[in-house]
């Protein structure tokens, strides 16, 4: 998780604050993952997996998933950003702060409630990523989610339960 938050957030803050040949381009593939339909993104991950010779278990699974939230985070974090004046990192700079005074004192201050706000959502979306995790993970590998929904393909408890809460 804390892999996740740190790289979407050192990735927005590259994308907003630097421009170079082909940002477009970047900022473009970082948010493929979350504007593709989880079965796309799935099979391109198998694909890659399989591809480069990697096992198919919970290091694919850790892989697809942090894919999926990396953007989260970048979509928080780039967004709260987009609102902060530049004026105030001049205003900084001004005043004789170092970069990292910059940083620690006008950045971090503004930009901490989004990093942990597009953390906190990655961990929740991340739970509703079953095709993901059906795609990336291998034969014997069960995750909590994959397991919870065999569980209610299997079970007559949870067709007599619903049927009994539907009629009333």
């Amino acid at each position: 998780m804390l892999f996740r938050s740190v790289f979407g957030s050192l990735l927005s803050f590259a994308l907003q604050r630097h421009d170079f040949f082909g940002k477009n381009a970047i900022s473009f593939i970082a948010v493929l993952p979350i504007a593709l339909p989880g079965i796309v993104t799935g099979v391109a991950l198998r694909n890659t997996f399989i591809r480069f010779g990697w096992d198919l278990g919970y290091t694919s699974v850790i892989v697809g998933h942090a894919t999926f939230c990396i953007v989260v985070v970048y979509n928080n974090v780039i967004a709260r950003l987009r609102r902060t004046s530049p004026n105030l990192r001049e205003a900084s700079s001004d005043l004789g702060a170092t970069p990292f005074q910059t940083f620690r004192f006008v950045t971090w201050p503004l930009t901490r409630s989004a990093i942990a706000a597009g953390a906190i959502l990655a961990f929740a979306l991340s739970f509703d990523e079953v095709v993901v995790t059906t795609f990336t993970a291998g034969a014997g590998v069960s995750t909590l989610r994959s397991e919870e929904h065999t569980s209610e393909l299997q079970s007559p408890d949870h067709l007599v339960c619903r049927l009994l809460l539907e009629k009333k």
